[in-house]
């Protein structure tokens, strides 16, 4: 599959897969060169200097890379990131410091991944009644499984 992306920077840097079987293809902090410092707790807006064309059928979402998630606890604040296939505009990564320490990004760091997926666009159909299951209202931990 070909995704065309255009740099809105000189300096951003194109996605990239880590290894031939990745999912996600990284995704790097683009910040003039200066780092960007996080408090515990704080929520900022990371540059890539990227916009992307993702083709109609499939959505970009942005995770969080796990090296800096879970060493470093900084993750997209919005768990999961959705870029639609009409977005033209710069992807931004909207990270959050989850530790109780002081994080920073430096310029070029790679702050999150990007995975192209299909997805399936849902007719919603309002009704009276919806169809008996054995589950039926039970919410989380109604099934008794761990």
């Amino acid at each position: 599959m070909k995704v065309n992306f255009k740099k809105l920077d000189k300096n951003a840097h194109e996605p990239v897969y880590g290894s031939e079987f990745a999912a996600g293809a990284d995704l790097y902090a683009l910040t003039g060169g200066v780092k960007v410092v996080f408090a515990p707790g704080e929520t900022k807006m990371i540059h890539t200097g990227l916009a992307v064309e993702i083709p109609e059928g499939y959505a970009g979402l942005v995770y969080a890379r796990s090296g800096i998630a879970t060493k470093r606890g900084l993750a997209p604040a919005n768990k999961v990131g959705v870029i639609d296939s009409d977005y033209r505009g710069e992807v931004m990564v909207s990270l959050h410091n989850h530790s109780g320490e002081k994080q920073e990004i430096a310029d070029g760091e790679r702050i999150a991944q990007l995975v192209i997926t299909p997805f399936l666009k849902a007719e919603f159909c309002e009704c009276g009644e919806l169809s008996d299951t054995d589950r039926g209202g039970g919410g989380f931990g109604s099934t008794g499984k761990i």
